[in-house]
């Protein structure tokens, strides 16, 4: 007998109706991966070498937010300069951020070079590097100086207790002009006797927290750390962005680079 292939439509229909009612459900449960790697800003002299930020995204949410500076940076840097004081002469750069770091809520990474430290002396006059991310534009860093009228009175207006990192304390309202007031941690190694080599700051201006500081000596960064630290936080964070809960020195073989970087991000709110 001979067999006939007959087509029979309504199998092939009943599919077609259901992948049809599926479709809208898939289009609805699918989510577009947010970004993730490495994001670096444009370069800036720094020593022989050069300095650049950078921030590590993971599925749109910021893993590092960092400061890497080349090998051959650690070399040729000026031997001469102290910061923080009214004869203030030390190297500064305002360095780029990649727009990919905007998510974070910082605006302006200030990274500067002391040949001979700054106050308090005996303790931060080591050569180190100063990283300080802001929370405010630069042009807002800017006009912070006494030419303000009121950059006395900002000065002292400090942070309310929720918003100043646990721990933290500032011994004394006087702000640094185009800075802002610097708190510290008063169990940190180098204020109880100990050398200093790597600490972490922040700061103030006119009732709000504008920026974190690691502060490493080039020394410490020679001996090519890896470490992750942890950091006081606030009970409470105003306006959106997130803020660290650690930061890391490391060294990375692959890239040459020495690297600082806030980390352990939390969201704001």
């Amino acid at each position: 007998m001979k067999t006939l292939n007959v087509y029979n439509p309504r199998p092939q229909r009943g599919w077609m109706y259901a992948a049809a009612l599926l479709l809208p459900l898939a289009a609805f449960s699918w989510k577009s991966p947010g970004t993730s790697g490495r994001f670096y800003g444009q370069s800036a002299p720094m020593g022989n070498g050069t300095a650049r930020t950078y921030v590590v995204m993971d599925d749109g949410k910021p893993v590092e937010l960092g400061v890497a500076l080349s090998e051959q940076a650690m070399e040729g840097l000026p031997a001469q300069g102290h910061g923080h004081g009214p004869h203030a002469n030390f190297v500064q750069n305002i360095l780029s951020l990649p727009a990919e770091a905007a998510v974070t809520g910082y605006k302006t990474v200030e990274l500067d070079w002391n040949p001979a430290g700054h106050e308090p002396a005996g303790i931060y006059d080591a050569p180190h590097f100063d990283f300080h991310f802001y929370t405010i534009t630069n042009e807002q860093r800017l006009a912070m100086t006494p030419a303000d009228g009121q950059f006395e009175q900002k000065a002292a207006k400090y942070p309310e207790a929720a918003l100043v990192p646990r721990g933290y304390i500032s011994p004394a309202p006087m702000a640094i002009p185009q800075m802002g007031v610097h708190w510290v941690d008063p169990t940190s190694a180098e204020l109880n006797g100990k050398p200093f080599s790597n600490t972490f700051l922040y700061g103030s201006y006119d009732g709000k927290l504008i920026f974190a500081e690691p502060m490493i000596t080039r020394a410490y960064l020679l001996t090519r750390p890896d470490v992750t630290l942890p950091v006081g936080v606030a009970a409470r964070y105003e306006g959106e962005g997130w803020h660290p809960t650690a930061y890391r020195v490391t060294w990375d073989a692959a890239s040459k680079e020495y690297r600082v970087a806030l980390t352990g991000f939390a969201p704001n709110g």
